[in-house]
């Protein structure tokens, strides 16, 4: 069996978090070789044989292995014993259309698949309660990272000032290049466009162009929400930089495989 390739984030003894990167895995062509969101064109096979590989590594079951089927807005769902008790069927329906999961149940793993856009996982070591989220640029400037926190707090009593979170492989800002429609957005949603955005001109237009900082625009959303800055993680990787090693949409195109990012509490 092929073992795929992790990078792990220290968020904390009791919980194991991750994102997957593109290789030791089944897929082929633009989903080489690691990708098991069903939601992007990849051969069913290969898919399953990379979520068996997965589970193995992880020491869980296929059913215990939860991912979204995401639709670039704010809604959350909570994974409790009555979703997971669910058929395979149910449970798909519940986990339709939501971009954030949240769970306080030990062994299992929810996550979240990217390719460019921002992944963010939360653990709350007092409530022992986690949450992966999807943070494109539209959950983005909808907020999602801001009430996702909102809705732990309001599903597990969690204390934002006791959060831990990582922010996950995805563009940044020299390569996240965005028309003029795409800043206003941003703009008359109040946030302060200074910090998360800049214009740099486009190496083959030579015209100045929109960059927007994804990474730093959800940074900023949990601190408004009372995480401190300290217990804030952003990663290095920017997908489209480095998509070698992980998946990028604006390298290789829609049709191409996803990372995962995962968290499990034990």
């Amino acid at each position: 069996m092929e073992i795929p390739q992790l990078e792990f984030y220290d968020l904390g003894e009791k919980v194991t978090a991750f994102s997957t990167m593109r290789h030791g895995g089944y897929s082929t062509g633009c989903y080489a070789t690691f990708n098991i969101n069903r939601y992007c064109g990849d051969d069913v096979t290969c898919i399953r044989k990379n979520r068996e590989a997965l589970c193995a590594l992880l020491g869980i079951s296929d059913d215990c292995l939860l991912m979204p089927h995401q639709v670039h807005l704010t809604r959350a769902v909570r994974v409790d014993e009555a979703l997971l008790s669910m058929t395979g069927e149910q449970r798909s329906e519940a986990l339709e259309g939501c971009d954030a999961l949240m769970t306080d149940v030990k062994g299992v793993c929810i996550g979240v698949s990217t390719a460019d856009c921002i992944p963010i996982l939360l653990y709350d070591e007092g409530r022992h309660a986690v949450c992966a989220i999807h943070a494109g640029w539209r959950g983005t400037v909808a907020r999602i990272a801001e009430k996702a926190v909102a809705e732990m707090t309001a599903a597990y009593g969690t204390r934002p000032e006791q959060i831990r979170a990582q922010i996950g492989p995805g563009i940044h800002l020299d390569s996240f290049e965005v028309g003029d429609e795409v800043y206003q957005v941003f703009e008359q949603s109040d946030f302060a466009m200074s910090s998360i955005s800049c214009r740099q001109e486009n190496p083959i237009s030579h015209q100045e162009k929109w960059h927007i900082d994804l990474p730093e625009c959800n940074r900023q959303q949990l601190l408004a929400s009372g995480v401190a800055a300290s217990s804030i993680t952003v990663s290095p990787v920017c997908t489209f930089r480095q998509s070698a090693d992980y998946f990028s949409a604006r390298r290789l195109g829609i049709n191409s495989g996803r990372i995962f990012t995962g968290i499990i509490s034990k």
